[in-house]
């Protein structure tokens, strides 16, 4: 069984809402230890992939696969998340991908409404039993184009998805139908802080107006019981080794 990192009353609103927020999961010492590091990694700005949104404006992401034994790899297995990650969705978990999504000041592209199962259906997953944790490098902000969930969407299972720009986004009809009738959360947060959201839950975010960056890591997780029936572009189940010290400087 996995550690206590979250109450019941956490688990029951995450099953109810699609996501969880989770303030400070990383403390302020952590949080600028992440910040200075992904900021100062030549390796971002070189294999960042432009995504344009279909409004002029483009969005960075770098990917990777593997959960190594740098500070984002120990990020990504850190008891913290790992642990949630089972509570959550109640099975063991493994690392699917992480990623760097990087809107730079004034260009940094929107991202259409889409759900994360969206992209991985085709990847051999059976079920969307996957889940992501997005973890705040920079404040997230209104202005400078925070993640926009629409609360509890889901529910509603696996939507078509279409191409928009260099994106895939979500069916608009049914996406609209679902905005008349759930809320639409803006998630702002604090370096440090993470949100959980699962796999079939619509999220969006819009361009980067401001003069200030917004990066995020964001560390992606499937359960064991739902290892792919075929290659993807994402590895099959490996067992994780988590690890239980906090963030620190690569020495």
């Amino acid at each position: 069984m996995p550690n206590q990192i979250l109450s019941e009353a956490q688990v029951a609103q995450f099953q109810r809402d699609g996501y969880l927020i989770v303030r400070a999961l990383f403390d302020q010492e952590e949080a600028g230890i992440l910040r200075q590091t992904a900021k100062a990694d030549a390796a971002f700005k070189k294999h960042a992939h432009d995504l344009k949104d279909g409004e002029g404006g483009v969005a960075k992401l770098v990917l990777w696969n593997k959960a190594g034994e740098d500070l984002y790899g120990t990020v990504a297995r850190c008891h913290r998340i790992v642990d949630a990650m089972e509570q959550l969705l109640g099975d063991e978990v493994y690392h699917y991908h992480s990623k760097m999504s990087i809107k730079e000041p004034r260009t940094g592209g929107a991202w259409a409404w889409h759900q994360d199962y969206g992209y991985w259906y085709d990847n051999g997953v059976l079920f969307p039993n996957l889940c992501s944790v997005f973890i705040a490098v920079d404040p997230a902000t209104r202005e400078n184009g925070c993640l926009q969930v629409l609360r509890g969407s889901h529910a509603m299972g696996r939507i078509n998805h279409v191409k928009t720009g260099d994106q895939t986004g979500a069916d608009p009809e049914r996406v609209a139908a679902a905005a008349e009738r759930l809320e639409l959360v803006y998630v702002e947060m604090s370096p440090g802080d993470a949100l959980f959201f699962h796999a079939n839950l619509l999220h969006r975010s819009d361009q980067n107006r401001s003069a200030n960056d917004r990066w995020a890591l964001v560390c992606c997780y499937n359960c064991r019981t739902n290892d792919p029936y075929k290659d993807g572009k994402h590895p099959r189940y490996t067992q994780m080794t988590r690890v239980d010290q906090k963030i620190a400087p690569a020495k």
